[in-house]
């Protein structure tokens, strides 16, 4: 096997990591269906262990390749961003779908849930309480992840911590307060069309907020560890992308389900 190639491009080594990533989500779909059904929760807790390893050891991997191993040329990095940005496609679709339930539902209700929206007996939330003070957290947290960015690019690694550690801390803010929401619900997923676009829209957008604060807490320890520099940090642009996504996907979803839907 030759060491040297006449070409500027990443051919992956073979991984056990895409097998032990479809094992884990596997056992940990399975958990949770077992759990709601059975309530127990051990399959779930091991989906959860076989993911949680296989996340760390394949970044582990892509990490090495991108810094040490110098996998990441200037054209592999283009492909990296062409994949992040159809990606980031996909993923405004996959929400419009659930606008495009909520709208259908909401301009015409139908005789079902009372001819009004929201429909009859539904208590919705206040949207100038835990709402508008998410709101706020996120809008902030795009500042700073913005901030830390521009602090990157001009190598000052201070600031670059800072701007990232309080994104990461708004972030886990944030999902502290919709699960607090959740908690408090007057309705449930359960209650008409109502409970149904509302938790799986807001739902899958705190996931996202999840994934894109493990996306950046793991930007915040590769740059701890001298992983980018102000003109090779595609993994930390990424994040920064994605976050702006989510950013924007929430303002939509607070100002059309929260405030208009009331």
């Amino acid at each position: 096997m030759t060491t040297h190639h006449n070409h500027p491009y990443h051919l992956v080594d073979y991984s056990p990591w895409p097998l032990t990533g479809a094992i884990g989500v596997l056992t940990l779909v399975t958990g949770m269906i077992k759990w709601f059904h059975n309530f127990n929760m051990n399959l779930l807790i091991l989906g959860y262990i076989i993911t949680l390893l296989t996340m760390y050891q394949w970044w582990r991997d892509i990490c090495r390749e991108g810094t040490m191993q110098g996998k990441h040329t200037i054209l592999v990095s283009k492909g990296l961003r062409w994949g992040m940005i159809l990606f980031i496609i996909s993923e405004i679709f996959f929400f419009i779908s659930f606008f495009w339930a909520f709208f259908h539902s909401s301009l015409s209700p139908n005789i079902e849930i009372g001819m009004t929206w929201p429909p009859v007996n539904i208590t919705p939330f206040n949207p100038f309480q835990i709402p508008l003070l998410n709101t706020i957290i996120l809008i902030t947290s795009g500042i700073t992840v913005t901030w830390a960015h521009h602090a990157l690019m001009e190598n000052n690694f201070t600031q670059t911590t800072q701007g990232l550690f309080i994104t990461v801390i708004l972030g886990i803010y944030f999902t502290m307060l919709q699960a607090y929401e959740y908690i408090e619900a007057p309705f449930t997923i359960a209650d008409s069309i109502y409970g149904s676009t509302f938790f799986m829209a807001t739902g899958f957008h705190g996931l996202h907020v999840l994934i894109g604060t493990i996306f950046l807490l793991i930007c915040l320890i590769r740059h701890m560890n001298n992983h980018f520099s102000n003109n090779h940090h595609f993994g930390f642009e990424a994040a920064a992308w994605y976050w702006h996504f989510v950013d924007v996907v929430w303002l939509f979803l607070y100002i059309s389900i929260y405030w208009w839907g009331n």
